[in-house]
């Protein structure tokens, strides 16, 4: 069992920043991939970016890349999400999730993710 708990949410302006931090507990924290999601208002839960358990592998979806920077402390059990000239867009519900470590092709499939954080607000004002 893993437990994961975030932090870091809020209200931001347009082109503010935030930094999203979740904290792992449980099994061996670098046993696993770790992936940030995020739900908007009205719309399904979708993936904002994903690392492996190592950190050498990440991915990002097309709509963040090259403003949201996902990186990880196993030391610490920690993952984090830096996100820098934030949209109103990037409104949503941002969850952290844990998955056994697989097949690069699968890191960015919330299916391959077991367990998941009760969610952080992120709210981006125009």
């Amino acid at each position: 069992q893993v437990q994961l708990v975030e932090s870091g949410g809020g209200l931001v302006q347009a082109g503010g920043s935030l930094r999203l931090s979740c904290a792992a507990s449980g099994r061996t924290f670098n046993n696993y991939r770790m992936g940030w999601f995020r739900q908007p208002p009205g719309k399904e839960r979708e993936v904002v970016a994903a690392i492996n358990w190592s950190g050498g592998g990440t991915y990002y979806r097309n709509s963040v890349n090259g403003r949201f920077t996902i990186s990880r402390d196993n030391a610490k059990n920690t993952v984090l999400l830096q996100m820098n000239s934030l949209k109103p867009e990037d409104t949503a519900v941002y969850y952290c999730a844990a998955g056994r470590e697989g097949s690069t092709s699968t890191l960015a499939l919330p299916t391959s993710y077991e367990y998941w954080g009760q969610g952080t607000q992120v709210t981006v004002s125009s």
